[in-house]
């Protein structure tokens, strides 16, 4: 051990490890609403730990138990995949770029981070859970042996998965797109809890014997592995076992060879994050041409590419379409699968892509007074506001036409795609006005930083805008609504719904250039109380 003054030097194993608990102590001591969080975060996941370790338990001498529980430990491997990506600031010591101006080794200082990572919540879950794991599946001394050490082989794979992870993706990570990312977790959780929720009720219907095609292949691939080596062992195939075993091996030895060179680049290399910025502008100016010769011109084209962009480049924008146009799909879709939906629950995805309709001047900002400079009457509004129709038109036409499709075919019931299809467009239409007139009646300024859409303060406002436009919407929705029933109920109706897919969409497009209409002198008297409202953030 090398030495300083006559002193053996503090092994970095232990100093890392410190940091980390010095950096979760620290944290806490911030703020009481920080430190309840995490101690009310900590006793749900135990609970929740204690509730899995018993249900593992229980599936002790279950014919399928290891059909369960490989796939399971498969999807906690497939989670810390994915965990620095969405959650990048979880964990400070995620970061080795701060480390960077240490006099520090990759191979010495991946192993004090590889101890670090083993402190926390999240690796208290996954030892839980494996340990269930391994009493469900193994039988025996020997296999209780494999078990224990494929438990600890299995963590360790989960946890150098996430730092090798993190450390080849930290550039992203620390950028907008980064950003974006993490705004977008709470969408992949949406859509996995939709997944599992599939999941268990097809398991439930079929019982475990589904997953044993599932299990056989993932049994062969880390950290799961590393649990089928105990349930290989059970069978006394210790064959199997140990190559099972040498799998999840040789996975962390790549992983941990990865995660060393991506330090090794890091340490080394120069941040090359501003080096886009030096770029010169033209490349900028040509991607705008090319979006702009797809577009109509004058301010109706400038207007809509100005939404796009807002669209793609904007966090909180973007979060809000993924949002909608994930749940738009994922209800009615799953429904579908499931047997118990309606064609008619295609009809959500285009009410949850008219919602981003409402509040169209709060995603401006206070840089709203650039718009508000250019509109000098009612005409200026109205050409203004048109365009933001037709920028959401561009994304929301197809996608509710394509949804609208997809759930008839799963259903089969082609002969109601024209009624339903008639039926989104009329209400695709009825959320287009009332969006337009919210957003000039109704305006509410959207935070830059933080999870938060509303401003401190205006959360009536959000609420009157989003949800009062909605029931307006669906009562403007009335006519068509009932001509739908009428014609269903009616002895020799269905053979006039087809006529529902021209009336429906017509009816749409004429309540959209009414609201139009109407919000455009609002919208050109309010801009000086439209610019105080959006600009509170």
């Amino acid at each position: 051990m090398a030495r300083r003054r006559g002193r053996p030097m503090t092994p970095l194993v232990a100093t890392v490890v410190r940091l980390k608990l010095s950096l979760l102590r620290n944290g806490l001591q911030r703020s009481a609403g920080r430190r309840a969080a995490y101690i009310a975060s900590a006793a749900f996941v135990l609970l929740f730990s204690a509730v899995q370790l018993i249900a593992l338990i229980a599936l002790r001498g279950h014919a399928h138990a290891a059909s369960l529980v490989v796939p399971l430990v498969a999807v906690l491997g497939l989670g810390w995949a994915v965990m620095p990506l969405f959650f990048p600031s979880g964990d400070e010591t995620l970061d080795p770029t701060r480390l960077v101006m240490l006099p520090l080794r990759p191979r010495p200082l991946v192993r004090a981070l590889l101890a670090a990572s083993l402190v926390g919540i999240g690796p208290l879950f996954t030892a839980v859970l494996l340990a269930g794991s391994v009493i469900a599946v193994a039988h025996g001394a020997a296999a209780i042996a494999v078990g224990v050490a494929g438990a600890v082989l299995a963590l360790l794979v989960c946890v150098a998965l996430a730092r090798a992870v993190a450390a080849a993706n930290i550039r992203l990570l620390s950028s907008r797109k980064g950003r974006d990312l993490a705004v977008l977790s709470g969408l992949v959780v949406a859509i996995g809890a939709q997944a599992v929720n599939f999941g268990a009720q097809q398991l439930g219907s079929g019982g475990l014997g589904r997953l044993d095609a599932v299990a056989d292949v993932l049994r062969w691939l880390p950290p799961a592995s590393a649990i089928g080596a105990a349930d290989s062992a059970s069978d006394g195939s210790y064959g199997v076992a140990a190559a099972q075993l040498l799998v999840g091996a040789g996975a962390l030895a790549l992983l941990l060879g990865v995660w060393t060179r991506s330090l090794t680049r890091l340490m080394v290399s120069p941040d090359g994050s501003t080096l886009r910025a030096a770029e010169p502008a033209e490349r900028e100016r040509r991607g705008a041409s090319g979006l702009a010769r797809l577009l109509p011109g004058g301010r109706t084209g400038t207007v809509m590419e100005r939404s796009l962009r807002y669209v793609w480049r904007d966090p909180k924008t973007k979060a809000a379409w993924a949002t909608s146009l994930a749940i738009g799909l994922i209800v009615p879709v799953f429904n579908a699968l499931q047997g118990t939906g309606s064609v008619y629950f295609a009809c959500f995805a285009a009410g949850m892509l008219g919602i981003q309709m409402y509040n169209q001047f709060g995603q401006d900002t206070s840089a709203f007074w650039m718009v508000a400079m250019t509109i000098s009457s009612p005409r200026d509004a109205y050409v203004e506001l048109r365009a933001r129709a037709l920028a959401l038109l561009v994304i929301t036409l197809p996608y509710a036409t394509l949804v609208t499709v997809l759930t008839t075919a799963l259903l089969g019931a082609w002969e109601q795609l024209p009624e339903v299809l008639g039926l989104s467009l009329a209400l695709l239409g009825a959320m287009l006005t009332t969006g337009v007139w919210t957003s000039a009646r109704f305006p509410y300024s959207i935070p830059q930083e933080g999870y938060k859409n509303v401003a401190p303060g205006q959360t009536g406002l959000a609420w009157i805008s989003v949800f009062g436009g909605m029931v307006s919407a669906a009562l403007l929705c009335a006519p068509v609504i009932a001509v739908t029933i009428w014609l269903n109920v009616s002895a020799d109706g269905d053979a006039w719904t087809w006529l529902l897919l021209p009336g429906g969409a017509a009816y749409g497009a004429a309540l959209t250039l009414l609201g139009l209409r109407l919000a455009a002198p609002r919208t050109a008297d309010r801009l000086p109380e439209i610019l105080a409202a959006v600009s509170k953030a």
